[in-house]
């Protein structure tokens, strides 16, 4: 079974800082990108869980930045679930500069799941199945 899902996204000018490389802030949309192509390599998306009353925030970040990133380049951002607990999810990163062929970052998040009231939930067994899916099993659903 495939675990890794990979995006690749060219980096903007508007992406970019003042020294020429990509502001360290937009490494967590590209995160986020990436965690919506793997969800849709399952078969659902964020707003297949939000018209469920389901939320599923960041709660921790971690990044560690080892490689330069500039406008233009490609960048591949690897994506795996890598631990489901009771009611929170870790995903692990790494970005990659196609441009370059250098490894430039790595890095997890933690996601809680939450209702409409903003408490943790439990997953439910239906969520696990859909985390736990081989995405080469099911068509990818496009938005």
């Amino acid at each position: 079974m495939r675990q890794v899902t990979s995006e690749r996204i060219r980096v903007r000018y508007g992406e970019t800082d003042r020294m020429g490389h990509a502001y360290y802030a937009n490494y967590l949309y590209w995160l986020e990108q990436a965690r919506g192509a793997w969800c849709r390599d399952r078969g659902f998306t964020y707003k297949d869980l939000e018209e469920q009353g389901l939320f599923w925030p960041v709660v921790e970040v971690h990044l560690r930045y080892k490689g330069e990133i500039h406008y233009d380049d490609w960048i591949r951002i690897d994506v795996r679930m890598s631990e489901v607990r009771r009611a929170a999810i870790r995903f692990e990163y790494e970005i990659w500069n196609e441009t370059s062929n250098e490894k430039t970052t790595e890095g997890h998040t933690w996601h809680v799941l939450m209702g409409g009231d903003r408490k943790a939930q439990t997953i439910p067994d239906s969520l696990r199945e859909l985390l736990e899916r081989d995405p080469d099993a099911f068509p990818t659903v496009e938005t």
